[in-house]
């Protein structure tokens, strides 16, 4: 897709922090909630063997289609950007819910949603009415960062699931992989994030792969320049035109890390270093002039454990904004569903099959 106007832009905003990821990463006026009541062994009474079943799940699945690790790390990133981490993105579109599904950064690009389903579905049968899809979204980041070979954290875990979705904040508020390393910053400390927190989340780009429309425009037509991106290596730049040749559909699939692309490893750092960033947001982060967040990535790039250690604290950190504790929210039976409007079409599905025996 070259030659795009800001409109075209407007609607390649998603990102794969890439995971996510783009990674990554803004809750609309929600922020950091350093007083939840979330605990690592909040379901060791009631659901002791959640995570193991959650892991079978996912394991399973990254045999097949090893991308879905990062489609699963970047699935609870645009949770919790969006009215914090509640599993408004699950939702469906309803005659009451207006899904983020269909936003911007999200239409035809969100992966992992059947996944959550088939968790969901085996953590209701061993524990019913007991796990959350919003805890469910948040351990799934943290087992597939592992079965990838990257850091391992305890998750909190006490959430409880929204009873709405906000399309709109999804359109406002998650990043756009042509955003300045102003913009991302901007976004990330309305959240209590840190430039060390941007640059760690950043790093789930280290794995998974983006679509062509994501960052064609860096490849012919960088700003309306008719150029490519400057900040792009030019060898690289070679091996992405053929990967995404101008005037193609944008469909087509670029590895984030050209080296490892399927570990959760450091690697995206040292692609930074020698100009191999993806996406513009990506390379920002090293080839801005003078920009404090240069320091941190030749730091991770030099140090994996220290990469991994902040890696681990902004996950937690981003995991407990805006959640919903205690009585707050709900337990949702079906995570595409609030209770209320999975009932109301259940009766109404009984009903139509009666009419229709009847006849």
């Amino acid at each position: 897709m070259a030659n795009h106007t800001q409109n075209n832009k407007m609607n390649s905003f998603g990102l794969t922090l890439t995971a996510l990821c783009c990674v990554v990463l803004v809750l609309g006026g929600l922020p950091f909630s350093s007083d939840a009541q979330l605990d690592a062994s909040f379901y060791r009474n009631t659901c002791p063997d959640v995570h193991s079943i959650v892991r079978e799940v996912i394991r399973n699945v990254s045999k097949t289609d090893p991308r879905m690790l990062a489609s699963l790390v970047r699935l609870h990133f645009h949770d919790c950007f969006v009215q914090g981490c509640d599993a408004s993105v699950l939702l469906n579109k309803t005659d009451t819910v207006v899904t983020e599904q269909e936003a911007f950064p999200n239409i035809n690009s969100l992966r992992g949603l059947d996944v959550i389903n088939r968790i969901k579905t085996a953590v209701e049968n061993a524990c019913p009415n007991t796990v959350s899809c919003a805890d469910i979204l948040a351990l799934s980041a943290q087992i597939s960062s592992i079965l990838a070979q990257g850091p391992n954290w305890k998750v909190p875990l006490g959430r409880r699931d929204g009873l709405t979705a906000n399309q709109s904040l999804a359109n406002t508020n998650l990043p756009a992989p042509f955003n300045t390393l102003d913009e991302l910053k901007a976004a990330f400390a309305k959240q209590g994030l840190t430039p060390t927190d941007l640059v760690a989340l950043s790093g789930a780009h280290t794995f998974g792969r983006s679509h062509c429309s994501l960052f064609v425009d860096r490849l012919y037509n960088f700003s309306n320049t008719g150029k490519p991106d400057p900040s792009l290596n030019t060898t690289y730049l070679q091996e992405l035109r053929k990967t995404c040749p101008k005037g193609g559909s944008g469909t087509n699939l670029a590895n984030f890390d050209p080296t490892t692309p399927d570990r959760f490893d450091k690697n995206y750092y040292s692609n930074l270093q020698v100009k191999k960033g993806l996406l513009q947001s990506d390379q920002e982060l090293f080839s801005t002039s003078g920009a404090d967040t240069i320091t941190i990535v030749n730091k991770f790039s030099a140090d994996k454990n220290a990469f991994f250690d902040s890696f681990e604290t902004a996950m937690i950190k981003m995991g407990n904004i805006g959640v919903l504790t205690g009585n707050k929210g709900e337990i949702r039976k079906h995570c595409n569903f609030v209770n209320k409007d999975r009932i109301r079409m259940a009766s109404r599905d009984s009903s139509e099959s009666a009419m229709v025996s009847s006849i």
